[in-house]
């Protein structure tokens, strides 16, 4: 494939060196000093984008209105996504997004969602989500906790809501502060220095805690995720996640 590479910072140069191993080529790479243009999507079989949450909305509108099948795996953009699903059905493009492109984070996914089915019954069981990442990540919670705590909820019906005490200024969920609710799942953010990425479920009442927990070595997971979803969708057409892609559906 001819890939473009829309942000070009720890993931963007993880993700060159698996495409690179694949035999793909990478014909340009986007960054806020040289922004996406014509001249870069020229001949484009697929773009991935990891860049920043204030320019993400702008790369899928370019991308999309020039018809470059597109891999997202920025967030942040929670709140825009009915408008991205309308305009990849009006351009009839492409586009994978996910929060975590990791298989393994990805197969964490049903996991969580498996396990609160299980534990629907037993209500001493107090379910709560940890997530530790690095110091420079800007957003809090992160993606893929919030996709865990929706996977939780959608299975667990004693909960209809997540908060999140430490929110950044940039996670845009509706009770993402301190607003605690009666039927609130509490997700935790942590930030310590030079952490890939850990994300744990834990159910706690005053006998025993259970929990799962999924723990990133390093950042190929989530670059080679990317790839295959790359790899996947081309001659696709439509809004996609990797659960699509795994067929973990």
């Amino acid at each position: 494939m001819k890939v473009v590479l829309v942000g070009y910072g720890k993931m963007g140069k993880e993700i060159e060196k698996i495409l690179l191993s694949r035999g793909h080529d990478i014909i340009g790479k986007a960054t806020e000093e040289s922004p996406l243009n014509d001249a870069m999507i020229k001949d484009a079989d697929v773009a991935i984008d990891f860049s920043t949450p204030h320019s993400v909305l702008e790369n899928i509108d370019f991308l999309l209105r020039n018809n470059i099948p597109t891999i997202v795996g920025t967030t942040g953009w929670n709140a825009s996504y009915s408008k991205v699903k309308t305009q990849v059905e009006s351009c009839n493009g492409a586009l994978v997004h996910a929060s975590n492109f990791s298989i393994g984070v990805n197969l964490f996914f049903k996991l969580n969602e498996q396990l609160a089915q299980l534990m629907e019954e037993y209500a001493e069981y107090t379910p709560s989500i940890t997530e530790i990442h690095h110091t420079e990540k800007l957003d809090a919670p992160s993606g893929t906790a919030i996709t865990l705590a929706d996977g939780l909820i959608h299975n667990y019906s004693n909960l209809t809501d997540w908060y999140c005490p430490t929110a950044s200024s940039s996670s845009t969920h509706k009770n993402s502060n301190n607003q605690v609710q009666e039927k609130s799942l509490k997700i935790e953010a942590l930030r310590e220095h030079d952490v890939k990425g850990t994300h744990r479920i834990d159910y706690t009442s005053t006998i025993d805690t259970i929990s799962i927990q999924h723990e990133a070595h390093n950042r190929t997971g989530f670059a080679l995720g990317a790839v295959i979803a790359a790899e996947w969708i081309q001659n696709k057409k439509g809004i996609f996640t990797m659960k699509d892609v795994l067929q973990l559906s």
